[in-house]
């Protein structure tokens, strides 16, 4: 068995400068047992749970990560693939994140190992989102640009025995990375609508964001464009290359789609998380990386 630094695997292998590779859409996930005991076996380093626009299902996301365990542990020797779940509350303001708040304790306290945040727009929202996904005795940069964590207790009995930890390891390691180096929470953010353009540099500076993206189909709606124009305009292309500068800037990871045709001239070009949701894309980043870690 692997010696394993983390029960998360893709904090684990994004700590060691590894791309990771995910799978799932934004909406139609199967959330049973079943299905999670299937996944266990994933190619994926986590899988996207797509609740933005698919069905919030918290007895469903609660049997699915059931399932994995059961199914696992996976061949990396980690417990579980990590899971990743889209929530559906936008993040325009700190006023709609923080009345949203209850989604992100719903979703965390099934044992999710992460949150994406769509539509970031704001500075304010996302200090809001993190701050509402930490528990207040973990206080690394509260003062130095967040506040102290809202999230309470009651579920962490659930989430110890999803992570394979006890009940004051999970507290320990329900932190965001890599603002927490022993944490083991992973939060994402999409910038995609008009209204974040002036703000990019600003939202990515906000400690405790693990990584993002520019979300290519919603910014093409906000931009006016009824499908996603093909090459993409100017003003997109600036926009992948502004978050992608800033998330570097501030030790984000960039998420970016690739195929296998384009997948080891998008990691060389700074790209960490990588869409897409081929296998075959995977293979050839791992290739390309020498990656060590089995899958």
């Amino acid at each position: 068995m692997p010696v394993l630094s983390k029960t998360n695997r893709a904090v684990e292998l994004l700590a060691e400068d590894q791309p990771i590779y995910y799978t799932g859409a934004h909406a139609g996930h199967v959330l049973t047992y079943e299905q999670g005991k299937e996944d266990a076996g994933t190619w994926a380093d986590y899988v996207n749970v797509g609740m933005e626009h698919g069905s919030f299902d918290m007895a469903g996301l609660d049997a699915y990560l059931r399932g994995l365990v059961a199914g696992g542990p996976t061949r990396s020797g980690h417990r579980t693939p990590a899971i990743i779940v889209e929530a559906p509350v936008e993040g325009r303001s700190a006023e709609i994140v923080r009345y949203n708040a209850w989604q992100f304790r719903q979703i965390l306290g099934r044992g999710a190992h992460g949150i994406l945040l769509c539509q970031a727009e704001s500075a304010a929202a996302v200090r809001a989102f993190v701050e509402a996904c930490r528990y207040p005795v973990n206080t690394i940069g509260v003062g130095a640009g967040l506040g102290r964590g809202t999230r309470g207790v009651g579920s962490e009995g659930v989430c110890a025995g999803v992570w394979g930890v006890n009940r004051d390891e999970y507290l320990a390691k329900a932190d965001p990375w890599p603002l927490n180096p022993e944490g083991e929470l992973l939060l994402g953010l999409k910038i995609e609508s008009v209204a974040a353009l002036p703000h990019i540099e600003e939202i990515l500076s906000v400690p405790g964001i693990g990584f993002a993206e520019m979300g290519p189909g919603d910014l093409s709606l906000s931009l006016g464009y009824r499908t996603m124009p093909q090459p993409w305009p100017e003003q997109m292309q600036e926009t992948h290359e502004r978050v992608k500068a800033a998330c570097r800037q501030n030790g984000v990871a960039f998420l970016d789609g690739a195929a296998p045709a384009t997948v080891a001239e998008k990691i060389d070009a700074g790209a960490r998380v990588i869409s897409g949701g081929r296998e075959e894309t995977a293979r050839a980043g791992r290739a390309h990386t020498r990656r060590e870690m089995p899958v």
